[in-house]
């Protein structure tokens, strides 16, 4: 993926079995869960391309959430607060590879930013 494209999109549910069935149903997606992630089961779409996750629902997360593949999370995160946007969550690592941080816009609109590194 590319700098700008959406990579992942989370949505927040509150009992992850019936979530499961609900969309596997609904869209027939494939949701497993992942060694290393329990209790974060993340699911495919039929055209292998699109994916994320459901998390578990929480007083901040509320509505689903895109997250954007980027260059840079510093740069964009300084980009965004001079563009008067606001760090929602700073830089957190996923593994050794991957970073993730969650901004919002102006409006208030909540966007993950998701960050790889070049070698992974």
């Amino acid at each position: 993926m590319a700098h700008g494209d959406i990579t992942h999109i989370d949505i927040p549910v509150a009992d992850l079995a019936i979530a499961t069935a609900f969309y596997t149903r609904l869209f027939g997606w494939q949701i497993q869960e992942v060694p290393g992630f329990e209790g974060y089961p993340m699911w495919q779409a039929p055209n292998q391309i699109s994916g994320g996750g459901l998390a578990p629902r929480s007083e901040g997360f509320t509505q689903p959430r895109s997250y954007v593949e980027v260059d840079s999370i510093d740069a964009t995160i300084a980009s965004a607060t001079d563009a008067g946007g606001a760090i929602v969550m700073a830089k957190q690592p996923i593994d050794d590879a991957r970073w993730w941080a969650v901004i919002s816009d102006p409006d208030g609109n909540v966007i993950g930013l998701y960050e790889q590194a070049p070698s992974a």
